[in-house]
């Protein structure tokens, strides 16, 4: 079974019984890409290691590895919605390949995604997904860069300085859990951890001591070469960057501070069908974000036939339609000018304001 977060559609907007068969995760799917994002993404970060600096070599190794890497990295969002019984030990193979590694285990996306999709959250203060970005030029902008840059700082920082005295000093611990365990763009989301989430939170955090100490042990020892943990951090900033550029493309960032029903959350986010680039941008059915917020039980690898089938088979409503973008580019550049309209209109409203 494939988990829709328990929240029931309050509309009929697209038709459920036309994709009612596609909601069933297909475990050989998921294993095998998995497994191929991991094999290709490190085994070019090998080459990319190994290779002159900056030669051609080099360069295209990075590329592949950094959208092979990040294609894995965008598992997180599936494990946030599947069963665990529905493909047993999945999660650990992830956190074994990706989350240990990278310092992204799991549990920052595992019980936080969900307020995402509420029908009593999303859009509002308490949804750790979602900024106001249609407000203001500034804070999209800041955003961006800070969300790029200082993302893999902010993980080292997190995990191989914080964790070891969260570890030895329980009340700091709890601290972290509440306020530095959460991949949230919200900075004032706080999430609740229950005593089993507390628990998976340690265990992952010791095995990733274990593997980062081993390593630097390693290269303290000169095993192991310091250009290693360079191209980690690019490799790391690259992902960080593309994925930060493909959230802000992901929804329209207009919001009230309601919740949203399902509906508003289609007519808030965005579907980017496009070609094989989108695909590298975002993977694992995530151009199709606005479907999958009307149908969050759907698995990844379903999400484009869903969509084939609403736009082939039914006159689809026009709101709908208004959900699909032709390009990354122009999502962005649309939000950009939204905001920067609504900046002008403010100041203005301001100037006109007596005693403003």
């Amino acid at each position: 079974m494939y988990v829709s977060t328990g929240l029931e559609t309050d509309s009929e907007i697209l038709p459920h019984a036309l994709v009612a068969d596609l909601h069933g995760p297909r475990p050989l799917i998921f294993w095998a890409d998995l497994a191929a994002s991991a094999v290709v993404g490190w085994g070019a970060f090998v080459v990319t290691t190994a290779a002159a600096p900056l030669s051609i070599v080099q360069v295209l190794a990075f590329t592949i590895s950094a959208f092979a890497l990040y294609r894995g990295v965008c598992f997180t969002h599936e494990l946030a919605h599947l069963r665990r019984r529905a493909v047993p030990g999945f999660e650990t193979a992830w956190n074994v390949l990706f989350g240990v590694p990278l310092l992204l285990p799991s549990f920052t996306y595992l019980g936080v995604h969900q307020s995402h999709h509420s029908l009593s959250t999303y859009g509002t203060k308490d949804d750790p997904e979602y900024l106001p970005f249609a407000d203001s030029r500034r804070m999209t902008v800041m955003f961006g860069i800070q969300s790029s840059l200082l993302l893999p700082v902010l993980l080292v920082v997190r995990f191989l300085v914080l964790s070891p005295v969260g570890l030895l000093l329980p009340p700091f611990h709890r601290w972290l859990e509440t306020h530095a365990s959460s991949f949230a763009m919200n900075p004032h989301y706080r999430r609740s951890v229950a005593p089993e989430m507390a628990a998976k939170m340690r265990r992952w955090e010791l095995a990733m001591l274990a593997f980062w100490g081993t390593g630097l042990a390693l290269a303290y020892v000169e095993v192991l070469p310091a250009r290693v943990f360079v191209v980690w951090f690019a490799t790391l900033v690259f992902i960080s960057a593309v994925n930060t550029a493909r959230v802000l493309g992901a929804h329209e960032y207009e919001t009230d501070g309601a919740a949203r029903s399902r509906d508003g959350q289609l007519r808030d986010s965005i579907d980017t069908p496009g070609g094989p680039w989108t695909e590298l941008w975002a993977p694992v059915g995530l151009r199709y974000h606005a479907l999958h917020h009307y149908y969050p039980g759907i698995p990844y690898h379903n999400l484009g036939t869903a969509y084939r089938r609403i736009v082939q088979t039914v006159p689809v409503p026009a709101r709908y339609m208004e959900s699909t973008s032709p390009s990354l580019r122009r999502s962005l550049t649309a939000l950009y000018a939204k905001a920067k309209r609504r900046g002008t209109a403010l100041r203005e409203s301001m100037i006109r304001t007596p005693g403003a």
